[in-house]
């Protein structure tokens, strides 16, 4: 994890690296502050800058253990000094829902008992797919209310490394129904709120922001039924 630097900083914008591999239109770094898609949230986009020349990076995604930064072009190569630096508009309006995600999700995970069983997270809107057998428009807008009115009391949010095992004893630390987090010996938890303000606590490997006041109010924008026990709901900043 030393090298994903997304994971200790969400606000880092930039960082100093050097090319590990470079195929293609892919390269590795040994360090990055870009996110690779996963989890419902977008790869980060922005620019790699390497002897004034600046490549465009259009994906970041995460194969075998691997980051890779999808360039327009190639011309990178094995040693090359770069400066990674992301779109940071889109980062944080990404940064933005997600942690509006999980404050939502827990919402509904506690008055329901729902799991989550598919999200997807753009600069535009919301998505999130829960278990739910009951389907009332009225009793979604009332955990979208909910989840405004917790956001509204501009908590903390905080990450912290665990050993695996401890984590997975922590309650609600997965919310993903039939998964689990990886096989790795550490998990990163992200918490939001503490003490009797505590909202949300799970494992988790995205981006966040670090107090809810800068999520904004939200606004539900669409409901449908995907099927047996799979209701999606769909907000956007209001």
């Amino acid at each position: 994890m030393a090298g994903e630097l997304y994971l200790h900083d969400s606000y880092l914008r930039e960082n100093e690296a050097t090319v590990t591999e470079a195929f293609d239109k892919y390269v590795v770094l040994d360090k990055t502050c870009f996110y690779p898609q996963g989890g419902g949230q977008p790869g980060d986009t922005g620019t790699l800058t390497s002897n004034e020349k600046i490549y465009t990076v259009t994906n970041t995604l995460k194969r075998e253990g691997k980051i890779l930064h999808e360039l327009t072009e190639p011309g990178l190569a094995a040693g090359d000094q770069v400066r990674a630096s992301i779109d940071w508009e889109r980062r944080y309006k990404l940064m933005r829902y997600h942690t509006a995600a999980h404050i939502l999700s827990a919402v509904v995970h506690d008055h329901a008992g729902a799991l989550i069983t598919g999200n997807q997270i753009s600069t535009e809107k919301l998505r999130i797919d829960f278990s739910l057998d009951d389907y009332n428009p009225e009793q979604m807008q009332h955990y979208v209310d909910e989840a405004n009115r917790l956001i509204a009391k501009h908590v903390d949010v905080y990450t912290r490394f665990l050993p695996r095992e401890e984590a997975l004893q922590l309650p609600g630390v997965v919310k993903l129904a039939g998964a689990l987090p990886p096989n790795i010996p550490e998990l990163r938890i992200v918490t939001i709120g503490s003490g009797d303000d505590q909202m949300d606590e799970q494992a988790d490997g995205g981006t966040h922001v670090k107090n809810t006041r800068e999520i904004g109010a939200l606004k539900l924008a669409g409901l449908d039924n995907k099927g047996k026990n799979n209701r999606r709901i769909t907000v956007v900043f209001a």
